[in-house]
């Protein structure tokens, strides 16, 4: 514990953040290009982060940044265990004031604290061993931490972290961040070391756990030590004029006691690799497109929709202005009710007619009058060519009469038992 986290956000948004919580920030690395830190919603040892310290020289506070030139880092390792151990006595004394001139910075730096006396570079499972420290382990004197508790002293941001819930032979991760919403500052150590190899610096860190708080009891026994951003702890921690560990010190490693939100995720985010926003989106919220309840909730509102019936389509046709001749306005209206306004300009009605019409018989003109004109109106009425025809075809059928509807089969059933009408044959069985 911790051994992921997350931070997906710029060095840029992440010093607007710290400086609204007045911790000021005089230097910080670029949001892309060389030496910017990894964004990652699945952050992994070894992945560069971003580190809020106070700008001291690589020695640790305590140095002056001319004095360290020239000086190698086996040099610079004895100065450090001899002037520790002289801290370590003296550890009862006075502590010199921060001071005004004090500067703080953004850095990017890799998971996995590499102590400076460090030869060559470790393997990845060495790194993995350094990616926390105990607080338990900073109370005893001596050990490896000496030098970078006295001097080293830093602050990790992140977003979250996870941790996994062991559930028989089944883990099920889950994410922790502040029911606030704001940076999670997790107290650590830094480094400095040079390899024989390159002789380039490389600068490391590591998160310090402490024990569970009440909340994360029942996912994991340890915790990362998180200070309140601009808070006088958060001072006192990153304070450069304190160059000795104390107990003052080491009371600030302890558990959190603000309210955090913890809850399940994808599992993909055990993989290192991975990324993606989802990782920190619980498993059973609406926002989750993996979540089987979302698929079938979705399934059951298109059900509802199509229940409520379907948006019937528009079109947009051109009627003639009241009172100005030749002009003409555009209109929006339904398919459907464009067609029963429609005329016989070759449409057809897109809405059947429940009831056919019945054609009414005109009686024949007197002999020598001329037969009536159509007028306009009842052109504008008048049904399509499709229309008549159908209309014709329909009015030989007669509910009255048995009269066969093609030339085929009425010269067939005349073979048969000839044309007769129907009322006839109910008079001859009557």
């Amino acid at each position: 514990m911790c051994g992921r986290y997350a931070l997906a956000l710029r060095p840029s948004q992440i010093r607007q953040m710290l400086e609204e919580d007045l911790m000021p920030v005089d230097e910080a690395p670029a949001d892309e290009g060389d030496g910017a830190p990894r964004q990652s919603y699945n952050f992994a040892p070894g992945y560069h982060g971003v580190v809020y310290r106070a700008d001291v020289p690589d020695r640790g506070a305590g140095y002056s940044h001319s004095n360290r030139a020239g000086q190698d880092s086996e040099v610079q390792g004895e100065q450090q265990e001899e002037e520790d151990a002289d801290n370590h006595a003296d550890s009862d004394k006075p502590k010199q004031k921060e001071t005004a001139a004090t500067r703080y910075k953004l850095q990017a730096m890799k998971w996995g604290l590499i102590p400076f006396w460090t030869k060559r570079s470790p393997e990845y499972g060495g790194v993995l061993k350094t990616i926390n420290c105990r607080d338990d382990s900073l109370a005893q004197p001596g050990g490896m931490w000496a030098s970078m508790k006295a001097r080293k002293r830093c602050v990790v941001v992140a977003e979250g972290f996870y941790e996994w819930l062991k559930q028989g032979k089944d883990k099920i991760p889950h994410y922790v961040k502040r029911k606030d919403g704001k940076l999670m500052c997790f107290a650590g150590l830094w480094d400095c070391v040079q390899y024989e190899a390159d002789g380039e610096k490389h600068y490391t860190y590591t998160i310090i756990t402490t024990d569970s708080n009440k909340q994360l009891k029942f996912l994991h026994d340890r915790m990362p030590v998180i200070l309140e951003a601009g808070s006088e702890a958060m001072r006192t921690w990153l304070d450069p004029g304190r160059c000795e560990w104390s107990k003052e010190l080491q009371a600030l490693l302890r558990p959190f006691d603000g309210e955090l939100d913890v809850y399940p995720v994808s599992k993909e985010v055990g993989k290192v690799g991975n990324n993606s926003p989802s990782f920190v989106i619980p498993v059973a919220s609406r926002e989750n497109k993996s979540n089987i309840a979302n698929f079938f909730a979705k399934g059951a509102a298109a059900a509802k929709k199509k229940e409520g019936g379907t948006v019937k389509p528009e079109v947009e046709v051109e009627v003639p202005k009241e009172g100005a001749a030749g002009t003409t306005e555009a209109k929006t209206e339904t398919v459907e009710e464009f067609a029963k306004t429609a005329d016989d300009g070759g449409m057809m009605s897109m809405t059947p007619s429940k009831k056919a019409l019945k054609r009414e018989a005109s009686s024949p003109p007197a002999k020598g009058e001329q037969p009536p004109a159509k007028k306009k109106a009842d052109l504008s009425s008048a049904s399509s060519p499709v229309q008549e025809k159908r209309q014709t075809r329909s009015s030989k059928i007669s509910a009255t009469s048995n009269a066969p509807r093609s030339p085929v089969k009425a010269k067939a059933a005349a073979k048969a038992a000839g044309s007769q009408k129907i009322t006839k044959f109910f008079g001859n069985s009557a």
